[in-house]
């Protein structure tokens, strides 16, 4: 059975005296793809923040790899955990893309060596080799995502969090941004994506956690999300092109054998007449 990393235990927290979260209780094992999912303000990003120990929490416990983050900070998370803000902007500060990614191995104290190949390894895996001496702040939205992203792997973690990635991309970036997901994934990278995009989470995701006005509301796969028994209209949430035209046209296939099983009567009942 995989190790479970990140134990989240009946989590509360709270905004003066409003309940961002109430009860929150979930565990994502080693090598798992989890997709936190809910409407705007239902505490995705709050839970993430508390995960990364970037705020405490008013009631539970958070556990990493079995030791209780209550006295770590972000500094000691992010030996273990990457963390990738929705605006890319807001984590980019350095003048060059190759400074930007060293940036995070010279902080943890890796050997110059070992920060040499960090940055090596994670420009190649990103696809921003041909990139390393651009300025970052002139790249596009989804190539500024990488470079976060790059940034976070150079620092080797074992889970990689991401908040709202694809967000401000057009399509040809989010898929490619998803496909190296995916690809640090099966690496052995374990991805926890904050999103409010079900196309992503029914395409590449195993796992969804959704949150609601601070509750979590359901936990399981995305076929079980999309099967038609969830009340994900009511979560907020959109289901996926393929899944709404599927329930339309198993809708219609019902309308039409409930129409044909009423033609079928009245022309039962007129040969029965016509025989008497």
């Amino acid at each position: 059975m995989p190790e479970i990393l990140l134990d989240i235990k009946n989590i509360i927290y709270t905004y003066g005296d409003y309940r961002a979260l109430d009860k929150v209780d979930f565990a994502v094992a080693a090598g798992e793809f989890v997709a936190i999912a809910g409407r705007n303000g239902s505490g995705k990003t709050t839970l993430t923040r508390l995960a990364m120990s970037l705020i405490k929490p008013t009631g539970g416990h958070i556990y990493f790899q079995g030791e209780n983050t209550a006295t770590m900070t972000p500094a000691d998370m992010s030996r273990s955990i990457g963390y990738v803000f929705q605006n890319p902007d807001r984590q980019i500060f350095q003048g060059t893309v190759e400074k930007e990614v060293a940036y995070g191995p010279e902080q943890l104290g890796f050997s110059p060596d070992t920060v040499k190949e960090a940055v090596r390894q994670a420009l190649n895996m990103t696809g921003l080799t041909e990139l390393a001496g651009n300025f970052p702040r002139t790249l596009s939205r989804g190539q500024k995502q990488k470079v976060a992203i790059a940034s976070a792997i150079a620092m080797r973690p074992q889970v990689l969090i991401l908040d709202e990635p694809t967000s401000g991309q057009d399509p040809w970036e989010a898929q490619s941004l998803m496909d190296l997901l995916t690809k640090l994934n099966t690496q052995g990278i374990t991805i926890i994506l904050v999103t409010h995009d079900m196309e992503i989470i029914s395409q590449y995701t195993a796992r969804a956690v959704v949150l609601e006005q601070g509750h979590k509301v359901f936990d399981g796969t995305p076929a079980e999300l999309f099967n038609g028994n969830q009340p994900i209209k009511k979560w907020g949430l959109v289901p996926p092109a393929a899944v709404a035209l599927r329930q339309e046209l198993g809708s219609l296939a019902r309308q039409d054998e409930s129409n044909l099983s009423d033609l079928l009567g009245c022309l039962l009942k007129q040969r029965s007449e016509y025989n008497a």
